[in-house]
């Protein structure tokens, strides 16, 4: 399991989150953090690709350095994590934690919120390893929206 960690603060919007984070590129469509998009038909045909585990621990890392610079320094207390094994069904990533909109000034001496993407998952959906990479990077900015208080719904209604 490989680790790296980036921060952010509560204060800002979802609204400024989703346009400085969705606004770089041209992955504006709807993600969840659910694996039925392709799921078992991918399986079923054998359209999956495999991606090494350091390869795939590369595209985490690269989504997350993709991160506008002033929100990955407002995160706090959180890791980010890979695991290779296959995940809780569905899910393609999760967080737990205490979203940073629910923190008070009681709020200490706690381990950190994890964010863990499921590598299996992920390439079970996918026929390439630009699909792949794309994913990952729409699962990792699915999760850390979770950190900072945006919970589906929300995430939904920004298009995502």
């Amino acid at each position: 399991m490989s680790q790296t960690g980036r921060y952010r603060h509560p204060c800002v919007p979802a609204e400024t989150l989703a346009h400085a984070c969705f606004e770089r590129d041209e992955l504006c469509h709807a993600i969840c953090a659910r694996a039925d998009r392709r799921g078992s038909a991918a399986l079923d045909n054998g359209l999956v690709i495999e991606v090494e585990p350091g390869r795939f621990e590369d595209m985490v890392v690269m989504a997350l350095d993709g991160l506008p610079e002033e929100l990955g320094q407002l995160m706090r207390n959180v890791a980010v994590t890979v695991e290779h094994r296959p995940g809780p069904p569905g899910l393609l990533g999760l967080y737990q934690g205490i979203p940073l909109t629910s923190r008070t000034s009681q709020y200490a001496g706690v381990l950190p919120d994890r964010i863990t993407i499921y590598r299996q998952a992920i390439c079970a959906i996918c026929r390439t390893e630009q699909e792949v990479a794309d994913q990952v990077r729409r699962t990792v900015i699915h999760e850390i929206a979770h950190h900072f208080g945006i919970d589906d719904n929300r995430l939904s209604e920004l298009g995502w």
